[in-house]
């Protein structure tokens, strides 16, 4: 038996389908590779200033991963300022 032209058999259809279906994953790769490079050109990191307060800071502008202190390192470097009590 031949099928008329133009009409679409049900071997075709599922083919088309489930290539369809096999390449939505990687149209969703593609286009959260987007969506991820413009977030993290806006990120920012919250950092202890020297007079102890806290900061934002742009994470393009930090350098790579440096050395953890230890307590005793850190609250030598921050300067303690006077508690003003509004009198």
């Amino acid at each position: 038996m031949q099928q008329a032209p133009g009409r679409y058999s049900r071997k075709k259809v599922l083919l088309w389908a489930a290539a369809l279906f096999s390449a939505l994953p990687l149209i969703g790769l593609f286009s959260s590779k987007s969506k991820k490079q413009d977030k993290t050109n806006n990120e920012t990191v919250i950092m202890l200033s020297e007079d102890g307060s806290l900061v934002e800071v742009d994470k393009k502008l930090l350098a790579g991963p440096g050395e953890k202190i230890s307590n005793e390192e850190l609250r030598r470097w921050i300067k303690n300022k006077p508690l003003s009590d509004g009198k």
